[in-house]
């Protein structure tokens, strides 16, 4: 029913809400430890198949054979939640890539999608809490908050832009060593 509907989405809120201010203040502690990122990326994206399916989008997941320091459970909440919005914005038919690089103090994991990409206005913002931008934006507007805190706790990064090809890329840098 719409009432349950409603319900799930104000739970869904208020477990952000308190995971956002459980991070911030320091009560949630990140312990990186060095862990294959082939799981990372395989993870993340088992959590997102069946959206994608349901959608009729190709999740694909490029093999990378590289270790990086990082807290498996946040960490791979971080990046379904990037998955899954990129699933959420991509036209039925279309295709969303995780593809991971290692450099000599990183690895990069880019998130790529085939949708309309997000327009260039809104790009400073986006990963401010609440920020919801066009009115297209079907999320709560917390969630690259809670992925923006998760990636820092791990000295990391977290860039989101619009790829060549149009659609969006989002791009995460965790470090490999200590």
């Amino acid at each position: 029913s719409a009432l349950e509907h409603q319900a799930e989405k104000l739970r869904f809120l208020i477990d952000a809400l308190v995971k956002t201010s459980r991070l911030e203040s320091g009560v949630l502690a990140m312990t990186p430890k060095s862990h294959p990122i082939q799981q990372l990326l395989e993870a993340a994206a088992a959590q997102a198949a069946p959206r994608a399916e349901a959608r009729g989008i190709a999740l694909t997941v490029e093999p990378a054979d590289l270790t990086a320091r990082f807290d498996p459970k946040w960490t791979t909440e971080a990046l379904y939640n990037l998955v899954d919005n990129a699933v959420k914005y991509t036209p039925a038919g279309g295709s969303v890539t995780l593809r991971a690089v290692g450099y000599e103090l990183f690895c990069r994991i880019d998130v790529t999608d085939t949708g309309s990409g997000i327009p260039e206005a809104e790009l400073p913002f986006i990963k401010q809490k609440f920020y919801k931008g066009s009115s297209k934006a079907r999320g709560s507007g917390i969630g690259l908050a809670v992925c923006d805190e998760i990636i820092n706790l791990h000295n990391g990064t977290f860039t989101i832009g619009n790829a060549d090809g149009g659609g969006a890329i989002v791009t995460i840098r965790l470090p490999m060593k200590e």
